[in-house]
């Protein structure tokens, strides 16, 4: 039986579509998945991200734990709040999950992993930490997550929450959170616009979320969140990258903190030899010239009949276009032109650079 977030029984009583995922049951849509992706670009919408998990690390090793585990740098993370986006690799450099980091002292670290991953990666957290001494691991099943997101989203949780959690967040900078009134709020998301990602008790979930809705947010799902971090070129766990792919190639580069060299976290010297040798593929934007809708696994044809393969691909609501995220090799550029096999016919496209939108505009210049 699938799990249920603590705002389950307000999402039935919405009306929303209930579907598995990850093992526990969310929402989809609440009647159009379309109108909730363009609530966010324009407006502000929210969705229950509470199936994510949630993990305090507690102990006077844990930064040096951190070090070792993660792919980017924790020693970035001095002041409290201060988030650090970055990938957990296997000895081979790939990619076990992408997480976010928060630094909340230097003996408490506060991650947040993915649903799918859950059991996973608690599993090669608790196998690691056995080689560094006073590490506490500890997961938070009784909070829950609420992401608000979009031009207004900022605005409106602020009229929503009450007065002392208002002074709290309103000059929240990007990457940061803020604890206040058993509210932990950041200033992160997953949708390519401003807002809030708010981690609370799973008792106060449901009154924040009817607070938020009666601020104007509107309740989105599941379909709106994979449309819109796809417009954002935002990677997705298991379809963009994964255990067989590394950040070089999967356009995570930059979440990889090569100093100093002597930080020797997991999956470093597969990293350091593969960047000598040179990548051979990597993870580009797609946009149809023709009419169709691109898919995950579909076949790319790039020029000299050298092939790649759609890993994330949809109909973009605010372009009314179909784009894609694919994994072609180092060779293929930006600009050129491709052909992408659906359901037995090659339709063209054109190589792009992601995001495809930004702040609700299109990226994508005159194409």
């Amino acid at each position: 039986m699938n799990q249920k977030t603590a705002l389950f029984e307000l999402h039935q009583q919405t009306g929303a579509k209930i579907v598995a995922f990850g093992g526990w049951d969310m929402p989809l849509h609440y009647g159009s998945q379309v109108e909730e992706h363009h609530a966010v670009r324009r407006d502000a919408g929210m969705f229950d991200v509470s199936h994510m998990a949630r993990v305090d690390l507690h102990g006077n090793g844990v930064r040096q734990f951190l070090r070792h585990l993660v792919a980017n740098n924790v020693d970035k993370l001095t002041v409290f709040g201060k988030a650090l986006y970055t990938c957990m690799l296997n000895a081979h450099g790939g990619v076990i999950d992408d997480l976010i980091v928060y630094f909340l002292r230097d003996d408490w670290f506060r991650i947040v992993v993915n649903a799918a991953t859950r059991d996973k990666d608690l599993a090669w957290i608790e196998d690691q930490a056995q080689h560094v001494p006073g590490v506490k691991i500890e997961p938070r099943p009784d909070l829950a997550m609420i992401a608000v997101q979009g031009p207004n989203a900022r605005d409106k949780t602020c009229v929503a929450l009450v007065d002392a959690v208002q002074a709290a967040c309103a000059d929240l900078k990007p990457f940061f959170a803020v604890e206040t009134n058993g509210y932990f709020i950041a200033r992160t998301g997953y949708t390519g616009e401003d807002g809030f990602e708010i981690i609370l008790s799973n008792d106060q979930a449901p009154n924040v979320w009817r607070a938020l809705q009666r601020a104007g947010v509107a309740p989105c799902g599941l379909g709106a969140r994979d449309t819109l971090r796809l417009e954002a070129g935002m990677n997705l766990y298991g379809t963009d990258m994964d255990e067989n792919t590394t950040p070089l190639e999967s356009g995570l580069a930059w979440t990889v903190a090569w100093e100093p060299k002597d930080r020797d976290f997991v999956g470093r010297k597969a990293l350091e030899t593969q960047r000598e040798q040179g990548v051979m593929r990597k993870l580009t934007g797609l946009v149809l010239l023709d009419r169709g809708v691109l898919r995950g696994h579909q076949r790319v044809i790039c020029a000299d009949r050298q092939q790649g393969e759609i890993t994330s691909g949809s109909f973009s609501p605010t372009l009314g276009r179909a784009i894609a995220m694919a994994r072609v090799p180092v060779a293929v550029h930006t600009g050129d032109s491709c052909r992408v096999e659906i359901r037995g016919k090659q339709l063209d496209a054109k190589v792009v650079k992601y995001p495809f939108v930004r702040h609700g505009k299109s990226c994508l210049g005159d194409l």
